[in-house]
């Protein structure tokens, strides 16, 4: 179950420009019949004419089918979160290649870009199987 309050008396006091509305989403869930509860806070530039409960609970949604679909997948398979490079252009550039990886993890067929992953970690050989693409010649 989700519950998500809004309110606009904030607006005045947060030193935040373009202020629409703050927020509050509470999540309840159970797992292995424990209840957990989260809550989480939010701000949005957009008033509530623009974006009522239904549409924000809506880009909480995408938001974590972005989350879940490619940063989980680079986090957990990829390893994403220890990498140490953090100046320059260098991380925009690791995190394309590593949506490349991705991509073609999941060109692989298999359950998942882990599966994928483990498949080529066994049999290396196969990681060059999507460069052979049809009508190309070799020697």
């Amino acid at each position: 179950m989700r519950t998500l309050t809004t309110t606009t008396w904030m607006n005045d006091d947060l030193d935040w420009p373009h202020v629409g509305q703050v927020f509050r989403l509470e999540g309840e869930r159970r797992i292995g019949g424990q209840k957990t509860v989260e809550v989480v806070y939010g701000i949005t530039s957009l008033s509530r004419d623009e974006a009522d409960v239904d549409r924000l609970l809506d880009f909480n949604r995408a938001h974590w089918g972005i989350e879940n679909g490619r940063h989980h997948t680079r986090d957990e398979t990829l390893r994403e979160d220890r990498c140490r490079v953090r100046k320059g252009n260098a991380p925009r550039v690791l995190a394309s290649l590593r949506n490349v990886g991705v991509y073609l993890l999941r060109g692989m067929g298999g359950s998942s870009a882990a599966a994928a992953t483990r498949e080529l970690s066994a049999h290396p050989r196969k990681a060059l199987d999507p460069l052979h693409a049809p009508g190309s010649t070799s020697e």
